[in-house]
């Protein structure tokens, strides 16, 4: 897929962004002050990502029930495992957490060390 279409895609997924997405974006839109900007529906290496943190190379998942599957699960694996070797950590949060603002503020905040 090309870089244009990645991009396309990315703005299409930010604008049906499902309830757990939309409260996790408000949450980690707030480490922009700490000095970590969040990217939403960032493509990276062939792959869109729910949300990056370029400066921590973080990527932070949400998961819900359509990653509950074995497939999804393996799917989910690989596409972890190359991001990986790309330099990049992945979190997963599950959807629960992630309509817990709060709860995904700390989460983030502990790996980035700020809290």
């Amino acid at each position: 897929m090309s870089r244009h279409r990645h991009i396309n895609r990315a703005r299409k997924l930010r604008q049906v962004a499902n309830k757990p997405e939309q409260a996790a974006w408000e949450a980690l839109r707030g480490f922009r002050k700490h000095g970590f900007p969040v990217r939403r529906q960032h493509p990276i290496r062939g792959y869109t990502v729910d949300f990056a943190i370029q400066r921590a190379r973080l990527v932070i998942e949400v998961d819900g029930a359509s990653h509950a599957s074995e497939a999804a699960r393996a799917r989910d694996g690989v596409r972890d495992a190359e991001l990986r070797k790309a330099g990049w950590e992945v979190m997963r949060v599950p959807a629960e957490l992630a309509l817990d603002g709060e709860g995904v503020i700390r989460l983030v905040a502990r790996r980035l060390g700020i809290l």
